[in-house]
C-alpha cells in the first residue's frame, strides 16, 4: 500500500504478508508522520521574532547534532523483536449496558367517592336521598371509566415493556456476538504473531524476511529521513540476508545552522553550514546507516538465521543536467556475522570501519558516484501473477459489471494484450486486490508513444469519482509510468474528467470497453441495474 503526506511531501510504500502486521506498520508510520506534521505546522506558526528564531536555531542545531549520533543511538536499544508487544491484549471496549431505560408505568389516581353537600333545604324538601344517589352514580361511572383507561394503559405499558425487553435482548445478543468476534479476531491475530515467531525460530524464508522488516521498521531515525528498503533471503547453506537500502539524498540533509532576527528591520536571516560540512555530514550519515542496519539485524537474529548480510546503499538525486531523478548504488558491503560481532561500534570511525569490512564506495559518497555492488540482489516484481484465460468464455449474455472481479482482472489483461500485440507489447496482471479493483502493468515498446503504462480497472456499478483518478495518478508517479489507463464498467463524474484533463490519463467507460472488445471480435454487455442486484445477492 502506498501512503502520501502531501503537506510534508513524503511518500512511503508499506507492505506485509498479514493484515495485522500491515496495521502495526501503518499505525507506526502515521503516528510518526503526525508528529512530523505537528512540528512542521508549529514552526510555520512561529512569528518572526527573536524568540522564534532562537527556537529554530536550537532545533536546527539538534538536527545537525543528531547526524553524528545515528550509530550511537542504536547501541542503547535492544533490537530484538518483542513478540508479546506485537500482540493485541486490549479488552473489548464497546459499552455493555443497554442504553435505553425501561418504560415507566404511568398511573392516574383512582377516583374516590365524594359525598354531596346536603343543605337544610335539601333535608326539608326531601332531596337528600336523590343527591346522594346521583353522587354515588357519578362515582361509579368515574370508577368504571378509570378502570377502562387503567386497563388500556396497562396493556400499552406491557406492550412497550415487551418491546423494550426485546430490544435489550437483541442488544445483549449483538454485544456478545460482536465481543466474541473481536476476541476471535484478536486471538487469530495473536496466533499469527506466534506463527511468525515460530517461522523465525525454524528459519522459514518468508518469516525471516518479515522479521528483518519488523526490525528495520522499528529503527527510529527521528526526522532525519524516511526509511525505505527491499529485502531478500537466501537460506541454507548461505543464510544470506540481502538489503537494498534507500539512503537519503544530499538534498534531504539538514543544512540550517542558525536563524537570526534583526529587530530594527524585522528581517529574518538563515545561516547554513558550508558545502564542505554538508558533504561530510552526508558521508557520515550514510556510513552510520550502513553499520547501524547491520548491527540491528545481527543483534535481532536470536535463532542464527543470518550468517551474512549484503548491504547495497542507493541514493536518488536530481540530475542537474537533465532535471530528472537519478538513482545509483553508492556503497556496497558483504559482511559475515562472526566478523561484525567482534567490532566495538561505540569506538569506531564509521567510514574506516566500513572500509575495513571491504566495503566498496567512492572516496566521497556525496559525489554520488555509482559503484558496482559487491553482489546484486536479484529482483523481480513479485506482484505479477500467472495469466488466466477468460476472454474466450464471454458472449452476448455476459454482464461485465457482474463478473467475478478476479476474472474481470484477467479479461482486462487479455483485451489489452490483443491491443498491444501488433507492437510487441506485454501486459501483466498484479495480485488480486480485496476491494475488487484491478491493477495491471503494460510494457509498450513503441519508441514514441510507448513505455510503462499503469492500468487500473474498476468493476463498478456506480459513477466513478475523482479519488480513483487521483489514486491512478499517484500510482503512475510512484511506478515511473509514462501513461495511466482507468477502466470502469460505469461512467465518470465531471470532477474525474476535470482532474484528468492535461494529464497522460485515459478514462475508459463501459461503452469504451465494449467497443474495444468488439474491435477484437468479442461481444458482451453491461447492465448496471442487473449487476447491482446480482452482486448484492452474491455479497460481492
Amino acid at each position: 500500500m502506498d501512503f502520501w503526506q502531501n503537506d510534508l511531501g513524503l511518500h512511503k510504500q508499506v507492505s506485509a504478508p498479514e493484515v495485522y502486521l500491515l496495521e502495526i506498520k501503518v499505525a507506526e508510520l502515521l503516528a510518526r508522520w503526525d508528529r512530523m506534521a505537528d512540528d512542521h505546522f508549529r514552526k510555520a506558526r512561529l512569528s518572526a521574532s527573536k524568540e522564534a528564531c532562537d527556537a529554530l536555531t536550537i532545533d536546527a542545531n539538534a538536527k545537525l547534532e543528531a547526524i553524528g549520533k545515528v550509530l550511537e543511538k542504536t547501541l542503547k536499544v535492544d533490537d530484538r523483536v518483542d513478540w508479546e508487544k506485537l500482540k493485541d491484549r486490549k479488552p473489548y471496549s464497546a459499552p455493555s449496558q443497554f442504553p435505553q431505560k425501561p418504560p415507566l408505568r404511568i398511573s392516574h389516581p383512582k377516583p374516590f367517592h365524594q359525598l354531596p353537600v346536603i343543605t337544610f333545604m335539601d333535608r326539608l324538601l326531601g332531596r337528600k336521598g336523590r343527591k346522594e344517589a346521583e353522587a354515588l352514580e357519578r362515582f361509579q361511572q368515574e370508577v368504571q371509566k378509570w378502570e377502562t383507561q387503567d386497563a388500556a394503559q396497562g396493556l400499552a405499558h406491557d406492550k412497550e415493556h415487551a418491546q423494550w425487553q426485546a430490544r435489550k435482548a437483541a442488544f445483549e445478543r449483538d454485544y456478545q456476538a460482536a465481543k466474541q468476534q473481536y476476541l476471535d479476531q484478536q486471538a487469530t491475530s495473536n496466533a499469527k504473531v506466534d506463527e511468525l515467531a515460530e517461522g523465525v525460530r525454524t528459519g522459514d524464508t518468508k518469516s525471516v524476511i518479515e522479521h528483518a522488516s519488523l526490525v528495520l521498521d522499528a529503527s527510529d531515525y527521528g526526522e532525519l529521513f524516511e526509511k525505505s528498503y527491499e529485502l531478500d533471503y537466501q537460506p541454507d547453506p548461505a543464510k544470506l540476508l540481502l538489503i537494498e537500502y534507500e539512503l537519503p539524498s544530499p538534498e534531504q540533509m539538514p543544512t540550517l545552522k542558525s536563524v537570526r532576527f534583526t529587530a530594527s528591520t524585522g528581517e529574518v536571516k538563515e545561516m547554513h553550514i558550508s558545502e564542505r560540512d554538508q558533504k561530510a555530514n552526508f558521508d557520515s550519515i550514510c556510513y552510520q546507516i550502513c553499520l547501524r542496519t547491520l548491527h540491528e539485524l545481527f543483534e535481532a537474529d536470536e535463532h542464527g538465521n543470518v550468517d551474512a548480510i549484503l548491504f547495497n546503499g542507493f541514493s536518488t538525486t536530481v540530475n542537474k543536467a537533465t532535471g530528472k531523478d537519478t538513482r545509483s548504488c553508492i556503497m556496497s558491503v558483504l559482511v559475515k556475522k562472526s566478523e561484525f560481532m567482534e567490532i566495538d561500534l561505540a569506538r569506531v570511525d564509521p567510514k574506516a570501519c566500513f572500509k575495513s569490512l571491504k566495503g566498496v564506495s567512492a572516496a566521497s559518497l556525496a559525489a554520488l558516484a555509482p559503484i558496482p555492488p559487491v553482489m546484486e540482489m536479484e529482483k523481480h516484481d513479485k506482484r505479477f501473477v500467472d495469466a488466466k484465460e477468460v476472454i474466450a468464455n464471454i458472449d452476448t449474455a455476459t454482464n461485465l459489471a457482474a463478473m467475478d472481479w478476479g476474472d474481470f482482472e484477467h479479461l482486462i489483461r487479455e483485451v489489452f494484450e490483443k491491443e498491444f500485440a501488433s507492437r510487441g507489447g506485454e501486459v501483466k496482471v498484479t495480485q488480486a486486490s480485496s476491494d475488487g479493483g484491478v491493477d495491471a502493468v503494460a510494457f509498450d515498446p513503441d519508441p514514441i508513444t510507448g513505455g510503462k503504462i499503469v492500468i487500473q480497472a474498476k468493476r463498478y456499478t456506480k459513477t466513478v469519482g475523482v479519488s480513483a483518478v487521483r489514486d491512478l495518478f499517484g500510482t503512475m508517479q510512484h511506478e515511473g509510468a509514462s501513461r495511466g489507463i482507468l477502466i470502469s464498467t460505469a461512467d465518470y463524474g465531471p470532477d474525474a474528467y476535470q482532474f484528468a484533463t492535461g494529464k497522460p490519463i485515459s478514462l475508459f467507460t463501459g461503452s469504451n470497453l465494449l467497443h474495444l472488445l468488439q474491435k477484437h471480435g468479442y461481444n458482451a454487455k453491461i447492465d448496471l441495474q442487473a449487476a447491482r442486484k446480482e452482486l448484492s445477492l452474491r455479497g460481492a
